[in-house]
């Protein structure tokens, strides 16, 4: 029987990989002994110090706080109205100015006037004639009284001439009323403004043939001077306006830009809708500005500040220090040994950058406005902005001894 034997080759691979294997275990004991091999040292501030965090600080202040509420508003006219034509005629001629001011009373246009003339002339005529039948039935019933008294006719044709006479007094007022209601349709050839305002544009030209009552108008006088916002706040903002409202108190309320940086304007709030919007939950209020600069124009988008009472000696700090936790709201504050620590914090009320702290610190408090990402409890920090504060480029300069207040280094 022949016996199968493992070629020359075959018998020596395993003796390669061995002596890979512990060359690769040789090359690495010796560079983990090497310099090269070694971790690098960490960095630090020699000595062992802790570093230092840079925070700006503000301290905590008492102070009497105006509280306002906060709403979005829209400027509407405090009275508008469409001038329209009461009769039928060619408009002959436009006596006012688009975008002009006009007072209560100011002729804006006329409307050809001889058809109503006309008119008043043939009433006036009706109205004599009538009034010449009445004077002379008068008279006849005055002869016919002295006839009855000395019984020379009979008591029916006294009757019959005091009924004519009642009769032609009927005629006469209904006459008088015919006179006045042409005399009143010629008046109104005269168009005139019948509210103070200002005039939009011109809707028709002179030469045109008007309706009385025609929709469109002659011009639309829109009432600037005093002139209201319509503005909403949430229902649970309407406590703490219906408080001072009730106790007769005027609340002051400011316009401010879109932009809500330019005060626009101070007004009063002037009254509240009689129901909340369900669908949005707000409530509607109407604010009026006497608006003398004419800086609020109809449909112009504002936001409103609206002063409802004022915090006294309330103790507050920037609303920017105050931060969020698992355990609510606290603040970093800088003791007097220049170490950090947490305070936990109950808010109050808030008006725009400032917020009232009810509890957890005291006037004099310095908390952190910026800084507070690095920040730990009990970190050693360096506040900038500070007087003197060391590499602090905003520190503002000492003054030499002896220079006047004006003198700069």
């Amino acid at each position: 029987m022949s016996e199968h034997l493992p070629s020359r080759s075959t018998r020596r691979v395993p003796w390669v990989w061995i002596v890979l294997v512990l060359a690769v275990l040789v090359g690495g004991v010796y560079w983990w002994q090497s310099d090269a091999g070694k971790p690098a040292a960490p960095k630090g501030p020699p000595g062992g110090m802790t570093p230092m965090v840079p925070v700006r600080v503000q301290a905590a202040i008492s102070e009497n706080l105006d509280i306002y509420l906060r709403g979005l508003g829209t400027v509407t006219a405090f009275n508008t109205v469409t001038v329209r034509s009461r009769v039928q005629g060619e408009l002959i001629e436009v006596l006012f100015k688009e975008g002009d001011s006009v007072k209560a009373g100011d002729v804006l246009a006329r409307i050809d006037p001889r058809p109503f003339e006309v008119a008043l002339d043939q009433a006036l005529g009706a109205q004599q004639q009538n009034q010449a039948q009445y004077e002379n039935a008068k008279r006849d019933l005055q002869r016919y009284q002295t006839l009855r008294k000395q019984d020379s006719i009979a008591p029916q044709l006294l009757d019959t001439q005091a009924a004519l006479v009642r009769k032609f007094e009927g005629l006469i007022k209904s006459d008088q009323a015919t006179v006045d209601n042409a005399r009143l349709q010629l008046s109104y050839t005269t168009i005139t403004a019948p509210i103070a305002g200002r005039l939009g544009l011109r809707r028709v030209d002179a030469g045109n043939l008007l309706n009385a009552n025609d929709p469109a108008g002659v011009v639309v006088i829109t009432q600037t001077q005093p002139i209201a916002v319509m503005f909403t706040l949430p229902e649970n903002d309407l406590p703490a306006v219906r408080a001072p409202m009730l106790l007769g108190q005027t609340l002051a309320v400011d316009a401010y830009d879109r932009a809500d940086l330019n005060r626009l304007a101070e007004g009063k709030l002037s009254s509240i809708d009689n129901q909340i919007d369900i669908s949005t939950g707000t409530v509607k209020l109407k604010a009026e500005f006497a608006n003398q600069t004419d800086a609020l124009f109809p449909n112009q988008f504002v936001n409103i500040r609206m002063k409802v009472r004022t915090l006294q000696d309330a103790l507050t700090i920037p609303a920017a220090a105050v931060q969020q936790g698992n355990r609510g709201a606290f603040v970093y504050v800088v003791e007097s040994d220049g170490l950090a620590s947490v305070k936990p914090v109950k808010i109050g009320d808030r008006s725009g950058e400032r917020l009232v702290i009810l509890e957890g610190i005291k006037v004099g408090d310095r908390v952190v406005l910026e800084g507070t990402d690095r920040l730990r409890a009990g970190a050693k920090v360096r506040v900038i902005g500070a007087p003197g504060a060391a590499g602090d480029q905003n520190a503002p300069a000492r003054r030499p001894a002896g220079a006047p207040e004006s003198a700069r280094p």
